[in-house]
């Protein structure tokens, strides 16, 4: 297929690349983003861990933490290719439709994937204080679930559309 134009090109998007699109994202970005995270706070905890093996279980609850959002956003992707019928019958979505799902992927999209990397930061420096004060881990649990909890808000902003969308 070839296109002269940019407009004949967008012609060809319909909903169901639209959506697509939108479940894409929101699987790609929170993984990206919770890939980095963890990544960065186990570089942190295995700092730690050379010299007090026994702080093993703290960091890596810390280590997990960012990895949530990746979830979050696998989540809604999964819900997007359900309500498309993409593993099952395939339903035809008008462009707008589409244009909506797109649209609901993008708080855990975009809030998905700073947040992992914003809680990443929280747990590096949690992983750095229980190097000096290893009791003081559920204060460090806590700022770094502070920071989880906008992930969540961007779940439940990013869901409830895609749950409740009715296009009858």
């Amino acid at each position: 297929m070839q296109f002269g134009t940019f407009s004949e090109f967008l012609s060809q998007i319909n909903g169901v690349t639209l959506a697509m699109i939108g479940a894409a994202l929101a699987a790609l970005l929170p993984g990206l983003g919770s890939a980095k995270a963890v990544r960065n706070v186990g570089v942190a905890s295995t700092a730690i861990l050379a010299e007090d093996p026994s702080q093993f279980g703290k960091t890596l609850l810390l280590q997990a933490l960012p990895g949530t959002q990746g979830i979050y956003g696998l989540v809604t992707a999964f819900l997007v290719l359900v309500k498309v019928g993409v593993l099952g019958d395939l339903v035809a979505l008008e462009t707008s439709q589409g244009a909506f799902y797109l649209i609901a992927c993008l708080p855990i999209a975009v809030v998905g994937y700073f947040s992992a990397v914003y809680q990443a930061k929280v747990c590096v420096s949690g992983v750095n204080l229980l190097s000096k004060r290893p009791g003081a881990v559920g204060k460090v649990i806590t700022s770094a679930a502070l920071v989880e909890t906008y992930a969540i808000f961007a779940l439940l902003i990013s869901l409830i559309p895609v749950l409740f969308a009715s296009f009858d």
